[in-house]
């Protein structure tokens, strides 16, 4: 049985009155659970909306409690990394990270920008060892598969496309997924949204076949 972490990260929702408003990389990844389902029904998903319920920044109080060794942090310390332990649990438990995130300046929503630095964590999903000399880091888990579903005001976020240098959402997130044990990573994307023309239709509906096929394939 395979286990879908299910992770939505734009602001908006997607039941509004006026479609328009409604989230595409959310109803873009919702179509990707619909799909899996259809094809296996018995496995298990773990949802959460970090748009609407973003996950807390991390602070001075929550790096210390970090580096103060289990056994020696204090009752509030455990408190403060209660949401960490249980994101990183939901990490640990996933086969498969489905991740659905607009563009936002450039780059990610802090909301999934504050997952990220939740998760990332020393002695949890990474280790640090000086022995390795100037690659200290290794990641602890291993063996998962990233999806991450996208959507751009603009284009040409592609490598060797006229905006590839202004992308930092999908190769910031490839980057960071390495920490969670991320070995397979796969990046679908719709584009266009403010131009709103035949490109930005097209472009959606490329990028739900892209889902149909990638959900087939990661399903056998």
């Amino acid at each position: 049985m395979t286990t879908i972490l299910h992770l939505d990260s734009s602001a908006r929702r997607t039941d509004n009155s006026e479609v328009s408003y409604n989230s595409i990389s959310k109803t873009l990844a919702a179509g990707f659970i619909k799909e899996w389902k259809k094809q296996r029904q018995v496995d298990t998903i773990i949802y959460r909306d970090l748009g609407q319920t973003p996950p807390n920044f991390i602070n001075q109080d929550w790096i210390a409690a970090v580096f103060t060794d289990e056994q020696n942090r204090t009752n509030a310390q455990k408190e403060l990394l209660t949401l960490s332990d249980t994101l990183i649990d939901e990490v640990d438990s996933a086969d498969i990270i489905l991740i659905s995130s607009p563009m936002y300046n450039y780059g990610m929503p802090a909301a999934l920008k504050a997952w990220f630095d939740q998760v990332i964590r020393i002695h949890k999903t990474f280790t640090f060892d000086l022995a390795r000399g100037d690659y200290p880091l290794e990641p602890i888990m291993s063996g998962k598969t990233l999806v991450l579903i996208t959507s751009t005001g603009e284009f040409g976020f592609e490598s060797g496309e006229i905006r590839e240098n202004i992308n930092h959402l999908g190769p910031h997130v490839k980057v960071m997924s390495k920490y969670l044990g991320v070995e397979n990573f796969h990046e679908i994307r719709s584009e266009y949204q403010e131009f709103g023309d035949d490109r930005h239709t097209q472009s959606i509906e490329n990028a739900r076949n892209n889902i149909l096929k990638l959900v087939h394939d990661l399903s056998q």
